[in-house]
């Protein structure tokens, strides 16, 4: 436990940052985890519409320092591709 005011301050801080990163993430991977759901469903409508949804969520998991610029990119370049496959 902290003994020092600032290490329990930054404990406290640390703890609402986990929570709300958390958060952030599950939130990131539902929908990652939906889109590859409709492309292996093969509905290429939903799964554009999906695509979109999902770059947004992406940029804002980028924006919010939960996911680094360049997963993300990696992500969208994948993702893209597969829905770009589809029939």
């Amino acid at each position: 436990m902290a003994n020092h005011l600032s290490a329990q301050k930054r404990a406290r801080q640390t703890e609402r940052r986990t929570v709300r990163n958390r958060a952030n993430t599950s939130s990131l991977r539902s929908q990652l985890r939906d889109l590859r759901e409709a492309i292996a469903k093969g509905d290429k409508a939903a799964a554009e519409q999906m695509y979109r949804k999902t770059v947004s969520v992406l940029d804002k998991a980028i924006q919010k320092g939960t996911l680094h610029e360049k997963t993300a990119s990696r992500y969208k370049s994948r993702l893209s591709v597969r829905v770009s496959a589809m029939k």
